[in-house]
């Protein structure tokens, strides 16, 4: 087991395993087999599209929540191990969960045949179709106000001292906006299917 949880590879493989033998076995012990139809595909892709929207504002949360306000704590010296290993890699992973929260919700709705009308936010679907857009504006911050500002605030593109501390600053600021719209989101996400609006 050891061998397994040292590698993220094999952890998730493993995860993946686990959960296709959890299926398996529920469906043996209820007698039920396990139909692949539109309503399973749908079923999957929401469980994609919670599964990587669970790492975007996990990612953001933790960015918001610990990151940002423990920076002014590290000494100097050891800054470095945050701005050029941990916070790359954590807006690689943050990038890319935004992108797909984003697609994998667009082709859900298209597959359950929703998509115009909670874009266009109408009534049956005004709390998805809210969410939605909150979404698409976070994402977007995400791809061109945060991530490009970042560069320049981690040193990954060469900008004068106080670019630098202007672009860090408004990445701070739009990735607080991104937390503020994250709090109603989910709300709409979860209100579409529990009637919460």
């Amino acid at each position: 087991m050891g061998s397994i949880l040292q590698s993220l590879q094999r952890t998730i493989i493993a995860g993946v395993v686990l959960l296709v033998l959890i299926i398996a076995a529920v469906a043996a012990t209820a007698g039920n087999a396990i139909t692949f139809d539109h309503a399973w595909g749908a079923f999957v892709m929401r469980w994609l599209h919670v599964l990587v929207g669970v790492m975007w504002i996990g990612l953001l949360w933790y960015f918001n929540f610990v990151q940002i306000p423990s920076m002014p704590k590290i000494p100097d010296e050891q800054k470095p191990a945050v701005s050029k290993v941990i916070a790359p890699t954590a807006l690689f992973w943050f990038r890319y969960a935004a992108l797909f929260t984003v697609v994998t919700g667009l082709l859900l709705a298209g597959a359950n045949g929703y998509l115009v009308q909670a874009l266009t936010l109408q009534r049956p679907v005004l709390a998805i179709g809210i969410g939605m857009w909150l979404a698409i504006v976070m994402a977007f911050n995400v791809w061109f106000i945060i991530w490009p500002n970042q560069k320049k605030a981690l040193g990954m593109v060469q900008v004068e001292a106080a670019e630098k501390a202007a672009a860090a600053r408004l990445a701070m600021l739009t990735s607080r906006f991104n937390t503020m719209f994250s709090i109603p989101m989910l709300y709409m996400m979860v209100a579409q299917q529990n009637g919460g609006l």
